[in-house]
Parts: structure tokens; sequence; C-alpha cells
């Protein structure tokens, strides 16, 4: 007896060294041979950059020179936003090339602006590439392993049960929602200018509009609780935010910083109302007062998870909360940020707003446009586009390689992630001329461009955004009835201050005096 108990104590001793040394080892690897191997392999084929510093590598310096150019309001009104928000890709472009390696943290990215490589990328190595350990620890909080921060077979079947939410007449049929939570917000603001008032901040209107149409095509009947969640959502990813900035230091996510206290607790939060609004659903079937779970996106996803529980891949019910964080993320903040630069672009150029308003007219005779007049709204198409090439609600789209690949004449090593600088492409003079700080959604129309390469706001690809057509529809009905019933311009307080806080953000909002117009 006592010989086994020995025995077991020694086998004990032993595991646990080998977890120590397999620790180690793996440490080792991850913050030293295999960046060195990666940055040895990139070096030979020409591709250098600044020198990482220990487990930081070059994020001291680049948040430093973001730190700085984003300190102060740009001044005046211009769009050009490269210098300032990526003043890093700027620095080391001019001394390393258009293609160079640098270091967030142990992770190493390589940039690229290449068109023809990026198109390669986009099309040919989707399954192969995607969002690395860093970004998904970076927004596990408030999108989960949604599809957003899903992965290869993962994210092909989570892609391909979302998708029927977003085509055909099931997208056609989220019009309804869109206008009357529209013509509510309308209402509200013309409430607001008869008792006095001449001065908003659209971006706070816009934010609240777009997360009232997800809520209501997201959970429907649950809505309320769908609002709900939208403000914790909120405060979660600004958290998120803060707290990505420490991730390159080892089990940080574990320290008990108020970070990550507040973050768990939101999310515990956030999982408490989303799994009362799904047993809701699933109670009403299971006691017969209804059929299926529902026609919103909530219940096409659980109408899915019954259908695939003998299948290989199968939805639980987190994966199914981490889906609908993810559509509620994704679906009202771009398009409220979309909405709020174009508001701004419009009310400092009132010549544009004009043309808009006429082929409102002229097309929907002033009245609210129907989904077959929307595809007839061709300026307001081309003001949208100009707004999303200035102003894209993503600056860098990031990918990274799960195996060896060839790109061009680039071997891509296992463990790179490559970074497309979208705000950089979109504002290259070589790709769009000299005007290409300029607002003018007449190059949309004049010359051709090539979606998924110069213009990329909703990435491309397989892998492009599932809900593009979903946000371009809902722009076009909400910018449509507003440029109908008010006519704006820029208010004097408004401060030219673009930040980047995961999406490209106006740091003080953005305030336009609103006037209504004649019946």
């Amino acid at each position: 007896m006592a010989a086994m108990v020995v025995f077991l104590i020694t086998l004990s001793v032993l595991f646990m060294i080998f977890l120590v040394f397999k620790l180690v080892f793996d440490t080792i690897l991850c913050y030293l041979l295999n960046p060195r191997r990666i940055r040895k392999t990139m070096e030979k084929q020409g591709v250098r950059g600044p020198k990482p510093r220990g487990v930081t590598g070059n994020m001291h310096e680049m948040f430093k020179l973001t730190s700085q150019s984003t300190s102060k309001e740009m001044g005046t009104i211009h769009h050009d936003l490269v210098g300032r928000l990526l003043p890093h890709y700027v620095k080391w472009s001019k001394s390393y090339g258009k293609r160079f390696i640098y270091w967030h943290g142990v992770e190493p990215r390589m940039c690229l602006t290449d068109t023809e490589l990026i198109k390669e990328l986009m099309t040919k190595h989707h399954l192969v590439t995607g969002k690395s350990w860093l970004q998904q620890q970076g927004s596990k909080h408030f999108t989960g392993r949604g599809l957003l921060m899903a992965n290869d077979r993962d994210w092909y079947h989570q892609r391909h049960i979302a998708a029927p939410a977003f085509m055909g007449d099931k997208l056609k049929s989220y019009c309804g929602h869109m206008v009357e939570s529209t013509k509510q917000m309308l209402q509200s603001l013309q409430n607001a200018v008869n008792s006095g008032q001449t001065e908003f901040e659209i971006g706070a209107y816009m934010s609240r509009l777009t997360a009232d149409i997800i809520a209501r095509t997201e959970f429907d009947s649950s809505y309320e609780k769908g609002k709900q969640i939208f403000y914790l959502l909120t405060s979660l990813q600004h958290l998120c935010a803060q707290a990505s900035r420490h991730l390159c230091f080892p089990g940080s996510r574990f320290f008990p910083t108020k970070y990550n206290r507040e973050m768990k607790s939101l999310k515990m939060e956030v999982d408490r109302l989303l799994m009362e609004i799904i047993q809701s659903r699933k109670d009403c079937v299971e006691i017969g007062r209804s059929s299926s779970y529902g026609n919103d996106l909530l219940g096409i996803l659980l109408n899915e998870m019954e259908k695939k529980r003998g299948d290989q891949f199968k939805l639980n019910l987190q994966l199914i909360m981490d889906e609908c964080k993810t559509f509620f993320f994704a679906g009202h903040e771009t398009t409220a940020l979309l909405l709020t630069w174009t508001v701004m672009l419009l009310a400092t150029n009132p010549s544009w707003q004009d043309k808009v308003r006429a082929e409102l007219k002229e097309v929907c005779n002033g009245g609210v446009p129907s989904v077959d007049q929307l595809s007839k709204l061709t300026v307001l198409h081309m003001v949208i586009n100009e707004s999303l090439r200035l102003y894209p609600p993503a600056t860098v789209l990031p990918r990274m390689a799960f195996e060896n690949i060839k790109l061009g004449d680039l071997f891509i090593p296992k463990g790179l992630s490559i970074w497309i600088p979208v705000l950089a492409i979109h504002h290259s003079e070589e790709l769009w001329g000299k005007d290409v700080n300029e607002f003018n959604p007449d190059r949309f129309n004049s010359r051709p461009f090539t979606s998924g390469r110069h213009f990329m706001p909703f990435a491309a690809g397989p892998r492009n955004c599932i809900g593009q057509s979903f946000a371009m529809m809902e722009a076009k009905i909400i910018l449509s009835m507003l440029i109908s019933r008010f006519s704006f311009t820029i208010s004097q307080s408004y401060r030219h201050a673009p930040v980047v806080v995961m999406t490209l953000k106006p740091k003080h909002g953005v305030q336009v005096y609103l006037k209504p117009l004649d019946p």
C-alpha cells in the first residue's frame, strides 16, 4: 500500500515537472523561436521592419505615434486621415517600403498594400487564413466565437447557416422595421425642433436608430431586451478596446484588473439576457404555443440548431448567443458610423445634399422609397460609397496564415498575420487620383473602380461582410427619409477629430443644424 502511495506521488511529481517544462518550452517557442523563424524567413525575401522590443514588440512606438497624432483636433475639416490614424504605417512604409513587418506583442504582422496580392489572399486562401488568437482574445467577451472571429470549417458552417437571413425576400422583409424605426427618429427630431432646439449630435441619434433596427430584426418580439443588450455591449466594447493593449503580456487576461472584472460582469449580464430570450422561445415551442422559433435572426439560428442535432457541426446555445452578439455589434456599429460620417460630408457639401434630394423627389416623389426604388437611387449610392471610401468603419483588415502559403512572389510562413491598411488603400493617390482626399462621389460614376482590391469597406472574397446588403439597404432608407424631411449644415461647435476605437469614430460626435423642409 505504501509503495503504491509513493508511486502515485512520484507519478504526480513527474507529471507536474512535465507540465512546467511544457509551459516553459511553449513560452520559448511562442515568444522567441517562432518570431525569430518568421522574421528570418521574411528578411530573406527582402521584407524588413522595425526591431521588436521584448514581449511588447513595436506596440509602444505605435501607441506613442498614434497618441501624438490624435491628441488634437484637425483644425479645418479635411479628409487626409492616414497620417493621423496610421502614423506608424506612414513612418515604416517610408523606411522599409510598401511591404514591411512589425510586431504587435509577439504576433508578427506584415503590411500589404499590393492590390493584386490582396485579391489573391481574399479569394484563394480564405479557408487557411483568418483571425489570430490575439484578435480572438481581444474581442471574445463581446463577440465570442461568433462568425466575425470564426476560422476554417467553423466559419464555413456558421456562414452557411446565417446567410439566408441576409438574402432575397428575407432581406426585403426587414424594410418595414427600418422605415418604422426611422419614422420614430424623425418625429423625435421634429419634436425637438418644435421646442426650439436647432443643434443635434447626429451620431447619437444614428447609433440609437441602428440599435433599434437590429433589435427588431434580430429579436423581434423581444426587442426591449434587445435594446438593453445593445447598451451593455457598447460598454463592453470600450472596455475590450482598453484591455486589448495588455494582451501581449502572458496571462494578462487572468489578472484581477478593473477592466477584467468589469468585462466579466458585463459579459455575464449580456449572456443572462440573451439566455432569457432564447429560453422563452424554446419554451413556447415545447409547450405548443408556437410551431417555430420565429422568423427573425434568432429564430433562424434556433431552427438551424434543431436541424443539425445529428450533424458533426452543432450549434449550441453559447454559440447562438455569440452569433447574436456578433450581429448586434456589427449590425448597428458599422451602419451607425456610415450614416454619421455621411451626414457630416453632406452637411459640409450642400450641393451634393441638393443633388440627392432632387433624385429622391424624382424617384420617390418625396415619399418613403420602396425596396425596388432603392436600386434607382444612383446619386445616393455614389455618396454612400464615397463616404465609405473616405471613412471606412474598419481601417485595417487582418488575416493570419494557419499554414504555409504562396502569395504571388512571397512565401508566407505559418503564424504570420497579414494586415491590409484599408484606410491607406482608400486614400492612395496612385489608385484614386490627385483628388483622393476630397469628397467627390462622381468618382464612382465617371470611372470604374475595383471592389475587393481598391475599395473594400466590407472586406472582400468569401469572407466579406455577410450583412453588407442589409447595411446598404438600411443606410439608403434612413438617409433618403432624413434628407427628404430636413436640410442640415455643420454646426460651429463641430470639432473634426476622427479616432479609431476598434472602428473609425468621430471623437466628439457630429453636431449639425437641422431645418425642417416644407412638405
